[in-house]
């Protein structure tokens, strides 16, 4: 944890705990009175004890907001972390002795020393991050989102304490629900500021528009907002922000990233991460963090989580438009449409095209559908790894993992359990840590009003149609807020903080150096082809400077990464 060395997890396991040793991270609130007060007078730590004499779930389930704990007496210990996995908590068992930190390399350092996990840089180049349980390091994990542990005897054994259970109303009423959905914004909103100067991040999307708005209104004091731009077309949004910043008269600053910007932040950011992060909207956030850093901000509000909870992304639409294809009655589908798409020569003429691709896609069960597009699997594996490390690693194991969190939420809609599936790989996986991660680098802390346990907890009981209206994207959302906020951000499509590093990587000198680079050493390392580099960089890039410029640079971040936490090659 941040300033927490690692170390034997500690602290109080009884029916009458006193005076609990241990930690706990992040900002806990409880529910029941009996443990919020106790929490009050005593700390969050001796809440979480008390709460233990109902077992571990419950304990874990106690509590809301964002928080990591650890306690251990009598030869056990109990673990935990918030619903999201804001709060990171890792452990390791060392000659029978149970370590836990926020970060994994702390835990790696421990002697003897972890080795990287080759099956890690596999899911990497798979996912652009590490997903939970597993870290960069063999013998090094992470507690999943929403997950408690309890160690005894030598033994960790997991348990998922929180589930999202979708409970759609027959007869729902949208004013009565609008008006309740703003007011949980608001209280999520004002719990989330901490008397220091308000502030949140602007992209000008309705999620960070609506913390913005919403802060004004919370505090009756304009928000000061902080905006990232891009000088490429295509990737810059700000017309945008500065709409919703004049809307709600906030204290507007913007900076606009440069190319010599990244040549200069890349190997830092890179190394600030406790295991390689490959989503480059990690560079944005950090200059935006480090812009309010700079003007005395302290805590930062982000509007991550609308999209997810409210039915925001255009995957979203696309994945019913290909659920309806299982409407069409049987016979019809395999008796004339597969067979006249797939197995005669109409499906390759260029007005058939469209639909044999969406006959071969629709085809395909959830979530294997939603990978048919991922970088890696397209490429082929065999011509992106050497075949020395893909000996290594079980090529399947990523999607295995996929489907068991996808098969985790039954008896939900499509749209529903394509949203939970987003809460795990999405959120906490993606979107969480490059947030806490940069904001963290800058020296900010960072708030989530719409992971707050209301807003979170609203959103199960909204009918589905309500999320997506048809192919509408999040169409409660937007009317329940329609008058509050612009209405050209309402219409507008989503982007958030895209980074053009591809367009860049092509034009600017120093940057092309760095990933050519950093692309040669990662195929020294032996995890990489050498020819694959040599082609990605001399054909695919300048083809495709958009596509190709997310395998260069999750390649040059996992490098970036290696040159700094490790000695040797995998």
């Amino acid at each position: 944890m941040s300033g927490q060395p690692p170390g034997a997890c500690t602290g109080e396991y009884g029916r009458k705990p006193t005076a609990p040793t241990g930690w706990v991270q992040g900002t806990p609130r409880f529910a029941d009175p009996r443990l919020a007060d106790l929490a009050r007078r005593e700390g969050p730590l001796a809440a979480f004890a008390a709460a233990l004499q109902q077992g571990p779930e419950a304990a874990a389930a106690a509590a809301e907001g964002d928080f990591a704990v650890t306690l251990e007496t009598g030869g056990r210990s109990f673990l935990a972390t918030d619903r999201f996995g804001i709060r990171r908590l890792c452990w390791r068992i060392v000659d029978g002795r149970l370590h836990c930190a926020e970060r994994a390399d702390e835990l790696a350092a421990l002697a003897p020393r972890a080795e990287i996990e080759p099956q890690a840089l596999f899911d990497y180049l798979y996912f652009h991050v590490i997903p939970s349980p597993r870290t960069i390091f063999s013998g090094v994990f992470r507690l999943p989102p929403a997950h408690c542990a309890v160690f005894e005897s030598g033994r960790l054994t997991l348990a998922r304490y929180w589930q999202p259970r979708f409970d759609e109303p027959r007869r729902p009423d949208f004013s009565a629900l609008a008006a309740e959905f703003r007011q949980h914004l608001r209280d999520a909103v004002a719990a989330q500021l901490d008397g220091s100067k308000a502030a949140c991040f602007l992209s000008g999307g309705t999620d960070s528009s609506t913390v913005a708005g919403m802060i004004g209104e919370t505090t009756g004091r304009a928000a000061a907002t902080y905006s990232i731009g891009f000088e490429a077309e295509g990737y810059d949004e700000m017309q945008f922000a500065r709409i919703a910043a004049r809307r709600f008269g906030t204290e507007h600053h913007e900076y606009y990233v440069t190319p010599d910007d990244l040549v200069r932040s890349i190997p830092a950011v890179a190394a600030h991460y406790d295991q390689p992060f490959g989503n480059s909207s990690a560079l944005p956030a950090f200059y935006c963090a480090q812009m309010a850093r700079a003007d005395g901000v302290t805590r930062l509000l982000a509007g991550d989580g609308g999209d997810e909870l409210y039915g925001g992304n255009a995957r979203y639409a696309k994945q019913r438009i290909f659920g309806w294809y299982h409407a069409v009655p049987g016979a019809l589908r395999t008796g004339l449409l597969e067979p006249m798409f797939e197995r005669t020569p109409l499906g390759a003429l260029p007005l058939a095209r469209k639909g044999r691709s969406y006959v071969e896609q629709a085809k395909v069960p959830m979530p294997d559908r939603m990978e048919m597009y991922n970088l890696l699997l397209r490429l082929g594996p065999a011509n992106v790894f050497t075949p020395d490390f893909l000996a290594q690693v079980d090529a399947a194991a990523p999607l295995a993992q996929q489907r068991e969190v996808w098969q985790a939420v039954p008896g939900a809609s499509a749209l529903n359990r394509t949203l939970a599936f987003d809460w795990r790989y999405t959120l906490t996986e993606t979107d969480l840590p490059k947030v806490v991660g940069t904001t963290a680098l800058a020296g900010v802390q960072v708030g989530f009003p719409f992971l707050d346990a209301r807003v979170v907890d609203f959103s199960l009981g909204l009918p589905t149609e309500y999320k997506l209206k048809g192919l509408k994207l999040r169409w409660f959302f937007k009317e329940a807020l329609r008058g509050f906020l612009p209405d050209e951000i309402i219409a507008k499509r989503k982007q958030g903080f895209g980074l053009p590093f591809g367009v860049w990587a092509n034009r600017h000198e120093g940057l092309k150096r760095l990933a050519t680079d950093s692309l040669h050493s990662i195929a020294g390392r032996g995890v990489v082809r050498r020819d694959f580099v040599e082609t990605l960089l001399a054909q695919h890039l300048p083809a495709h400077p958009g596509y190709y410029g997310e395998m260069v640079w999750i390649l040059m971040m996992l490098e970036q990464w290696l040159r700094r936490h490790t000695r040797a090659a995998p």
